[in-house]
């Protein structure tokens, strides 16, 4: 997601899960695919924490990809406690949220994303 309509669009008829670490706002888009939008807010602290969360937060939704349902527009808000958290967390957060959404196609498999990569460390 690019366009600052889209976000409006989500922002006046989506639905928003909370978690302490992430929001998670979507909606339907009558695309046959989704869209992501990751945002970090400048209260998270400088351009580098920033990046970081919003690398995290897009590594933890690249995994869970292939198990959405099609068709939503997805935007993920960093929460100030995501500053310092280690990926395996954001991950069980992104998981959560989207669960909880009920935008999985399958039941998500506990630790899925980050079992599936190798561990890195940044």
């Amino acid at each position: 997601m690019r366009r600052m309509s889209d976000f409006a669009r989500l922002r006046e008829c989506g639905r928003t899960q909370r978690h302490p670490l992430i929001i998670l706002s979507y909606a339907e888009n009558n695309l046959e695919h989704n869209r992501y939008g990751f945002i970090a807010g400048r209260r998270l602290g400088k351009a580098v924490k920033r990046n970081r969360a919003r690398r995290l937060m897009r590594e933890a939704v690249r995994c869970c990809h292939p198990n959405l349902h099609p068709g939503y527009d997805i935007v993920l808000i960093a929460r100030t406690a995501i500053v310092g958290q280690p990926f395996e967390a954001v991950d069980a957060a992104v998981t959560n949220l989207l669960a909880r959404a009920q935008l999985f196609t399958t039941a998500p498999v506990p630790g899925g994303a980050a079992g599936d990569r190798a561990s890195d460390s940044y």
